[in-house]
């Protein structure tokens, strides 16, 4: 195990650790009977997860010179929060029955809902209880970033780019929505929603949190790392994550195999695949992507233009190339030479997960 290996280790469990603290300081808030499946069901979305978050935040931390803090992790924490508030109303939006193997939130109450034979309709139910779920967990990344326990001047100094990267996230889920509206999507729009969605606020804002939490300041050369490295390799996350949503083993991603076919996502490898397909091929494409009732033979062909295309071999190369400009951005930036070494490692594994 490499250094910086045996270092997301440690993040990972400083990282949970802080979540059961947070989590028990909150439940006497939310101790009435009828809200113990609101606690269950946060305590079951933070459970598991690489905590990639928070590790790009610890190394940009670290290699501005932070040291090990209690309450550094506290606030990295609050990126996992975040993060699953983000999951509960994605699965909302696009009707996912599946979250890491289990049912997804809404589906999770719906269920409460029909086994209690409650009035009105379960699935309506399962679905505001998802919403107010993520509100609450949004809520609560706050308040756990706020109380972290760092200097005043840390959090003052980091507080517009938390915001900021909240605010991004949520015009990300609304251009990730526009997009699968629309019906069809062009390179750039693909490439806008990998970026605002989820390449931002994965990689590029992490870093830049503890980068500026460490120098208690936005040097220009905290942004230049960021774009050049952080942008890189969150546009390459994201893409991978689009691979996975068509081509991923179930027993890794957690969902159903080709569940983004289902949900009529409308990435890069989609708009690869329409821009390089035959007439017989696309009108396939447009009249099965997005059938809810998708089975595992209609998916076989969709994957089958896509790699047919060559749709899933462009995507493969612009991960590599998004990857090679991450790492070729940190030679020359004034970070520790650890903190340097762990970054180009977490780039190469948020990349390189496995289909």
């Amino acid at each position: 195990m490499t250094a910086s290996a045996a270092m997301l280790d440690t993040v990972r469990s400083e990282v949970d650790r802080s979540l059961r603290r947070f989590l028990d300081r909150q439940r006497p808030l939310v101790s009435a009977p009828e809200l113990t499946p609101l606690v269950s069901a946060t305590e079951d979305f933070l459970s598991g997860g690489k905590r990639l978050r928070p590790a790009f935040c610890y190394w940009g931390w670290r290699g501005a010179g932070g040291g090990d803090d209690p309450a550094f992790f506290t606030a990295a924490a609050s990126l996992e929060l975040l993060q699953a508030s983000a999951l509960a109303h994605d699965d909302v939006m696009d009707a996912s029955d599946l979250r890491r193997g289990m049912p997804s939130a809404h589906r999770r109450f719906q269920a409460i809902h029909e086994k209690a034979g409650w009035h009105g309709s379960a699935e309506q139910f399962g679905e505001g209880a998802a919403i107010l779920l993520g509100n609450l967990l949004l809520v609560w990344s706050g308040e756990m970033w706020r109380t972290s326990g760092l200097p005043p001047a840390s959090l003052a100094a980091a507080q517009p780019v938390y915001d900021y990267m909240r605010t991004e996230l949520m015009c990300g889920q609304y251009l990730d929505l526009l997009e699968q509206a629309h019906g069809e999507n062009t390179f750039e729009s693909a490439l806008r929603v990998a970026l605002f969605k989820s390449g931002k606020y994965s990689v590029e804002h992490p870093l830049r949190l503890g980068l500026v939490l460490a120098a208690q300041s936005l040097e220009p050369w905290i942004d230049r790392l960021c774009e050049g490295y952080g942008r890189n390799v969150g546009i390459a996350f994201q893409l991978r994550d689009d691979i996975l949503g068509v081509f991923g083993d179930p027993a890794e991603t957690g969902k159903p195999a080709g569940d983004d076919l289902r949900e009529g996502k409308r990435t890069m490898l989609i708009a690869r695949t329409l821009a390089a397909a035959s007439p017989e091929q696309a009108l396939q494409v447009r009249l099965t992507l997005g059938d809810p009732g998708l089975d595992a033979e209609g998916v076989d062909r969709l994957r089958g233009v896509i790699r047919e295309t060559g749709a899933l071999g462009a995507c493969e190369e612009m991960i590599k190339n998004y990857l090679e400009d991450a790492l070729n951005s940190l030679d020359d930036a004034p970070i520790t030479p650890e903190a340097r070494s762990a970054l180009a490692d977490l780039a190469v594994a948020a990349t390189s997960r496995r289909t």
